[in-house]
């Protein structure tokens, strides 16, 4: 996989952008919930990147980045790409349930979260520092329950923001 090719889309603002090794290794530990949309002229629509982690009923699927190009937004790509990973969490994985961080300022990404099912689980505090671009702002940290989930626990609402540090799954 040509990794330069992902440039294009990672210069929206809203999307994180990380170490060429970061995506190396999600690309090599997950390979299949890291997830490419291509045109049929092969220019890249859109990706993924997600992974599972934690332990007894905090195993869950993690969208770690998801982002669209400008150009091919609005058209389902997003609940499409979404959708891969939350079967492959479900199905492959067993997964508890899928949780995802999201800017509150990025409220088209949640208003399509919400429309999938997600909810605000948490708060957590200083998540986004700040690039000189966007500013330093805390993560909605939204969840959706899986099948494996029948009671639901893993979405009951955190009353009070968290640090960093306390959304960690070792």
């Amino acid at each position: 996989m040509d990794m330069f090719r992902f440039n294009n889309i990672n210069l929206d603002r809203y999307t994180e952008t990380y170490d060429l090794s970061f995506y190396l290794t999600y690309l090599s530990s997950w390979p299949d919930l890291y997830i490419v949309a291509e045109s049929a002229d092969s220019s890249l629509m859109g990706y993924l990147m997600g992974k599972v982690e934690g332990k007894e009923e905090l195993w869950h699927g993690h969208v770690t980045a998801l982002t669209v190009a400008p150009e091919c937004r609005r058209l389902g790509l997003g609940r499409g790409l979404m959708d891969v990973l939350e079967v492959a969490s479900e199905k492959t994985y067993d997964c508890y349930f899928v949780d995802l961080f999201v800017r509150p300022s990025n409220l088209v990404a949640i208003q399509m979260y919400e429309n999938l099912g997600y909810t605000l689980y948490r708060q957590v505090i200083d998540y986004y520092v700040t690039d000189g671009v966007m500013p330093t702002e805390y993560a909605n940290d939204m969840r959706k329950a899986l099948a494996r989930d029948v009671d639901r626990k893993s979405i009951v609402p955190v009353k009070h923001p968290v640090k960093v540090e306390d959304t960690f799954f070792d």
